[in-house]
This record gives structure tokens, C-alpha cells and sequence, in this order.
């Protein structure tokens, strides 16, 4: 992936080597604390974008406590880091996004407003409650921020054997596009939620993974970012986090009534529909079947 072209944003917060502290709190599971605002069902089908993390557990606290950052030892959040490249890439990413997003919403007579990055470590406070690494990236509508912790990338690269730059790339792309829902009120009229292979949740997840496609396909022509073997590592990282494959690599079988986010199929579907002409009105996963 080309990134010479790519400025980097300056809507980040860098929360790295704060600490881990939330009171009391005793561990790194999967556990989401519900206050005045709360996730709701919205942000719990968001937070669970791409480990396929059953909402109800991430209310229900508990679970196994998360590895160590795969970065290896850290310094002190004053001193250099062994994940700073990675901070680097991310605010490219997402400054490409705020590049290709502000003139597509302008055309549709929309404000744009910037989301903000979030990179921490372990777990952090949202707007949407208590964020955690185990819950994988996620954007909050509440305070519009994409919460990142970067060791998510080796997880991305080992666990679901998705590695590159523009793996990671869709990544924060397909967390940008449900920002973009944000500002467009997809929440606010589609915030049903629920499960099942048909159901609202399911909808807005590809809807984010063809708007992950219709960046790819603007910043590539803006910025000349794709190279040989990039659209495979996207491809790939949407294949690998479809519904279906994760219940089958931790159940041995899929429930399509428990489907949150979709297929593989169907993610890799909707992220090549994006891709293939820019346009973010071929997007419509509300009003299409798709099955």
C-alpha cells in the first residue's frame, strides 16, 4: 500500500500508555459497562465488529483475560513505542478517509464532520461505556470516535490470517463508513439491531463494508494507494471476519439467527460492490436483498 500521498490526521487521541485503570476493574475480558447512554443494542452489534463477540457476553463481564499487547514491552507513554508505526499508518488512513468523505457528503448535501481516532491500550472510557481491546476495533455514535487498540493488527495478521497494510486499511475504513451512517442517520432510522441473517444489524455492517470499498476506490484515485496484492489483503480480511466463518472456527457450525455482521460471501460482496465504482448510492444493503 502506497501511503506517500496519504497526510495524517490531526483528529487523534493517543491514550496509549495511560494505564489500565477503571476503579476496581481486575481484568482485560470481554466486558462493556452500560452507563447514562449507554451501548444499547446499537453500539453492542458495533463493538463486536470482527471477533464476532456475542453482545450478551460483552454485558455479562468475566471471560479470558486478554494477551499482552503484541508489540511487545512498551515505553512509557512520554517515550518512544514499539507501535508507533502503526499509530503513524492509522492517522494516514484516516486522513485519507476525512479527504474522501468531506466531497462525497458535500455533493449529497450533507456536513461532513470528522471522526476522531482513539488509540489506547487494553480498555479506555467511551461514550458508548467501557471500551475494551477484546472487543476489537469499534466506532461509538455516541461521541463519534473509532476506538483502536493497535495490537489489533497482529491479532488481524496471526488470528485471522489477514496481514498487510490494506487489511488494516479496511479495517479503519469499514469503522469510518459507520461514522459516515452517523452523519447520514442510518442509526438514527435503522437502529433496530437484532440477529439474524436479514436483520438491521447485518445491514448496516455491509452497508459499512461497501463504504470501506467506496474509500478504497477514491483515495486509490486520489492517491495512487493500491499496489500489487493490496485488493486480495482487503478481500481477504473481509472473508475472515464473516459471521459464518468465526461460529464455525469457535462452534464448528453457523447459526444464521445469531448472524450480526454477515458472511463471508457477503461481506466481500458488498466491499467489491464499493470498490468497483466509487459510489456510495450502490451501497443501499436497506433496500436490496442480501441474501
Amino acid at each position: 500500500m502506497r501511503l506517500d500521498d496519504l497526510r495524517p490526521s490531526d483528529n487523534v487521541e493517543d491514550r496509549r500508555g495511560e494505564g489500565g485503570g477503571f476503579g476496581g476493574f481486575g481484568g482485560y475480558g470481554p466486558h462493556i459497562a452500560v452507563g447514562g447512554g449507554g451501548l444499547g443494542v446499537v453500539g453492542l452489534i458495533i463493538v463486536s465488529l470482527l471477533f464476532g463477540v456475542d453482545p450478551t457476553r460483552l454485558l455479562g463481564g468475566g471471560g479470558p483475560e486478554a494477551p499482552p499487547s503484541q508489540y511487545g514491552e512498551q515505553q512509557s507513554r512520554s517515550g518512544s513505542r514499539a507501535d508507533d508505526p502503526a499509530f503513524q499508518f492509522a492517522r494516514r488512513v484516516i486522513g485519507s478517509a476525512e479527504d474522501v468523505w468531506t466531497p462525497i457528503l458535500q455533493q449529497k448535501g450533507a456536513q461532513f464532520q470528522p471522526a476522531t481516532l482513539t488509540v489506547y491500550d487494553y480498555e479506555t472510557p467511551t461514550g458508548c461505556g467501557e471500551g475494551q481491546s477484546a472487543a476489537g476495533p469499534f466506532y461509538c455514535p455516541e461521541d463519534s470516535r473509532i476506538y483502536l487498540d493497535l495490537s489489533f493488527f497482529n491479532e488481524l495478521a496471526n488470528r485471522f490470517g489477514a496481514p498487510g497494510e490494506f487489511a488494516q486499511a479496511y479495517v479503519i475504513a469499514h469503522e469510518y463508513g459507520h461514522h459516515i451512517q452517523n452523519l447520514t442517520g442510518v442509526f438514527e432510522r435503522h437502529g433496530g439491531g437484532g440477529t439474524g441473517a436479514e436483520s438491521e444489524s447485518v445491514r448496516r455492517e455491509l452497508q459499512a463494508d461497501c463504504y470501506a470499498g467506496v474509500w478504497a476506490y477514491r483515495a486509490n484515485a486520489q492517491f495512487r494507494i493500491l499496489q500489487e496484492g493490496d485488493v486480495e489483503q482487503g478481500l481477504r480480511a473481509a472473508s475472515a471476519v464473516g459471521d459464518d466463518t468465526l461460529e464455525k472456527e469457535s462452534r464448528g457450525y453457523a447459526v444464521p439467527d445469531s448472524f450480526t455482521h454477515g458472511t463471508s460471501a457477503q461481506r466481500v460482496r458488498w466491499f467489491k460492490r464499493g470498490l468497483a465504482a466509487g459510489d456510495m448510492d450502490q451501497c443501499d444493503t436497506f433496500d436490496e436483498d442480501i441474501l
